[in-house]
């Protein structure tokens, strides 16, 4: 395959109707994800906020990988998982742009809550992470929006994927 196949083949599939759909769903997510973490930023990074007795907004700074794990000092392990999480949505990415419709709006999910993170990661050098749920002094992982989509894309996905096994 020429330069000129190959470049006429990409040019088809990001003009696909639903792949046109599936990137503005992740825009969407980032835009709802850029939101919620300004918003927390601006308004309550010095206090907690009490929502109820099972959920409290409180800023943090995550420097690791999802809910906290990996968090390290060292600049170059920091920059390392960023680059690996950089390629990690770029495959998605492209998966996501050849996949059947149903499984697009999967990947965007996650895309789209990762590229909010990933945003973080590159701007901030760290993820602001702010919904802390617990009961009593039992704490789960404080996460974000973009965490929540993340989650739920990779559930929906695992589900699917034993749904055709049966």
């Amino acid at each position: 395959m020429n330069l000129k196949n190959l470049l006429n083949l990409q040019k088809t599939i990001f003009l696909k109707k639903n792949n046109i759909s599936a990137i503005l769903f992740v825009l969407l997510i980032f835009i709802f994800d850029r939101f919620t973490k300004i918003n927390i930023i601006n308004n309550y990074s010095d206090n907690v906020f009490f929502i109820n007795d099972f959920v409290n907004l409180d800023l943090i700074w995550n420097t690791g990988i999802g809910f906290g794990l990996l968090s390290v000092d060292s600049s170059f392990i920091y920059n390392l998982i960023s680059v690996f999480i950089g390629l990690i949505i770029l495959i998605l990415f492209y998966v996501a742009l050849i996949s059947k419709t149903k499984d697009k709006l999967i990947f965007s999910v996650i895309i789209g809550g990762a590229i909010g993170n990933f945003y973080d990661r590159a701007i901030y050098k760290a993820v602001p992470d702010f919904i802390d749920v617990h009961y009593g002094n039992l704490h789960w992982f404080t996460f974000n929006t973009a965490d929540i989509f993340i989650t739920m894309g990779v559930l929906i996905f695992l589900f699917k994927s034993t749904e055709r096994k049966k």
